[in-house]
């Protein structure tokens, strides 16, 4: 898969679970990418973000929350 096309399967994941009301409980990065924990209620999901494209984008949409 290329990594445009990894970026944009993480994109969908990440609009996914904002759209559907699922706020970002914890986020941290390492050598391996970000994780980012989403919630609703109490379901957890945690997402690893493995793109450069998709780190910045999550970036940027915590940003738009502020």
């Amino acid at each position: 898969m290329s990594e445009y096309a990894m970026f944009l399967e993480e994109k969908n994941k990440i609009d996914y679970f904002f759209d559907h009301g699922y706020q970002i409980q914890s986020l941290f990065e390492n050598l391996s990418g970000t994780f980012v924990e989403f919630s609703l209620n109490e379901e957890n999901v945690q997402l690893q973000l493995v793109t450069p494209e998709g780190r910045k984008y999550i970036g940027t949409k915590l940003m738009t929350f502020i």
